[in-house]
């Protein structure tokens, strides 16, 4: 069994290359689940916060406390001392279709982790050895939810070059997200998973029961084909698998890189685990550990607001100061009337036009001119340089089997108004859009309950890392405070994560790892 190293802080590494700026992400459209898989990012979280469209299975580039049952347990203790099985050696053998030299092993574990003796689900591990002596093995998660694993890292096995000469690189395929759509080699749902728009938000009981009905309805048709492991596939189910992961590895402590939504299944195992993590990077990910989870959602609405004032500030000296005036009419008018395209029945309300801006203004100076003359021309009567240029016409969620698992729904109207009324207060310009509060709409009605709520920290953690973007960096440091001596990396710039593109952030992440060295506090790059 490896020992984890001890913990130091220490002066950043110098970057072995000039800083290249992370690049922005794309703005359009997911791919479709039956094309090839091309990877290039890591998958965003499929929210549509802070990175202009929710994804699938775009491999390019990415963002609910109601109702708990007996899986989460009472306290960190308890599920350290349930969850994993007792260390097994794992048979390796090439990867299906491998071309890089990984290795596969399948990994047996529960469907339900409260049911430790019942049936059993194959997970898919795989293994990339150290290019060196190996020092340990770190983990890694892509996102989505449902990116997989093995397959992103065969893409990407040039990111990990570097952190190879020291370091085995291990991933998975996450349980749930098999072969039929997401590519995974894992035991998956055997149902589809569908794209649908954005639910508006509901104006009155009717409205919102009808929701309610509809989210039950779609949902079914997946639940029925697999109700246990439907049910058993938060964040926190995830975690469980990590931490068997690790037993079958035979590691003492955890090595993790979580990006984008993996950063969720980093920090449930935190809460699950504490005392077997050695080192944890969230990277471009969002808060999953706030205590109160309203306060999260108008904190990413602040973020949102900065978003399109900085695009505001722009305009202000780059010919187009009229736009900010401009958009807060054509919002108010499209909140009364839809605005339409030359799309047949294609028309957009604010909360459309805010989401579309929003991912736009998150993409920086390249964009900014479009998204000025698309308001222009929107506040004349046609919105149609907002329609995307392929997939979907309205901003969308595929089916969030993880997600409403994870995220607490409104419980009735006059809960989700008061919400609304205090974002829309907070963030005049962009309201809820791409925030909690209009993704989890989609929740409501969901068949199983949220069995993997937000929740703070522990205490006993070592200090952890953390990486993000504009926005994702705020959200990064308010997960992080909690626990003291950790750090959190900055780009200043557009992009969704930081490892893949940033080569000022991966040399700090892989000191972290390797040497359990951690940059100053708030380290630019």
């Amino acid at each position: 069994m490896r020992k984890p190293l001890p913990l130091t802080p220490s002066q950043p590494p110098t970057p072995s290359r000039p800083l290249t700026p992370n690049q922005p992400p794309t703005p359009s459209r997911p791919l479709a689940l039956s094309q090839p898989l091309t990877v290039r990012q890591p998958l965003a979280l499929r929210l549509p916060l802070t990175l202009g469209r929710p994804l699938a299975l775009r491999l390019s580039l990415v963002l609910g406390l109601l109702l708990t049952t007996a899986l989460q347990p009472s306290a960190p203790a308890a599920a350290q001392s349930a969850a994993a099985p007792p260390p097994s050696s794992l048979t390796w053998q090439p990867c299906p279709g491998d071309k890089i030299g990984m290795a596969c092993a399948d990994l047996q574990v529960p469907a339900d982790w409260r049911k430790p003796d019942g049936r059993k689900i194959t997970l898919k591990v795989g293994r990339l050895k150290a290019t060196g002596t190996s020092e340990g093995a770190v983990l890694v998660a892509y996102g989505g939810p449902g990116g997989p694993g093995i397959a992103m890292t065969q893409s990407l096995s040039g990111w990990w070059s570097k952190l190879r000469q020291r370091m085995d690189i291990v991933t998975w395929d996450t349980r749930g997200y098999g072969s039929d759509q997401f590519q995974g080699l894992s035991t998956g749902l055997p149902c589809t998973w569908t794209r649908v728009p954005i639910a508006d938000f509901p104006r009155d009981m009717a409205d919102f029961g009808r929701l309610s009905d509809t989210n039950r309805g779609y949902a079914e048709a997946c639940r029925l084909k697999d109700p246990e492991l439907f049910a058993n596939m938060s964040s926190a189910d995830h975690a469980r698998d990590m931490e068997a992961i690790r037993t079958a590895l035979g590691d003492a402590a955890l090595n993790y890189y979580g990006a984008s939504y993996a950063g969720f299944y980093g920090q449930a195992y935190a809460r699950l685990y504490p005392g077997r993590v050695r080192t944890m990077v969230l990277d471009g990910t969002a808060n999953h550990s706030a205590a109160d989870w309203s306060g999260e959602s108008e904190a990413m609405a602040r973020t949102n607001e900065e978003s399109i004032r900085r695009f505001f500030t722009w305009c202000a000296s780059n010919g187009c100061a009229d736009v900010p005036g401009l958009w807060r009419k054509l919002i108010a008018r499209a909140d009364r009337t839809p605005i339409p395209t030359k799309t047949e029945n294609v028309a957009y309300q604010a909360g459309d036009l805010q989401s579309f801006a929003l991912g736009m203004a998150r993409q920086g100076a390249p964009v900014w001119p479009k998204l000025a003359e698309a308001i222009r021309k929107a506040s004349k009567g046609d919105a149609s340089d907002f329609v995307p240029a392929r997939g979907a016409r309205y901003p969308d969620q595929a089916t969030p089997v993880t997600e409403c698992t994870d995220w607490p729904r409104f419980a009735n109207l006059k809960e989700m108004t008061a919400a609304l009324t205090r974002l829309r207060k907070i963030a005049p310009n962009v309201g809820a859009a791409n925030t909690l509060a209009s993704a989890t709409l989609n929740c409501i009605g969901w068949p199983v309950p949220v069995t993997n709520p937000p929740s703070a920290l522990p205490k006993g953690l070592p200090p952890l890392l953390g990486a993000g973007a504009w926005g994702e960096s705020d959200a990064v440091e308010r997960v992080l405070s909690q626990v003291p001596g950790s750090a959190v990396i900055r780009h200043n710039g557009p992009g969704h994560t930081l490892y893949g593109s940033n080569p000022c952030a991966r040399d700090h992440i892989n000191a972290y790892f390797t040497a359990a060295t951690l940059p100053p506090r708030k380290t630019q790059c």
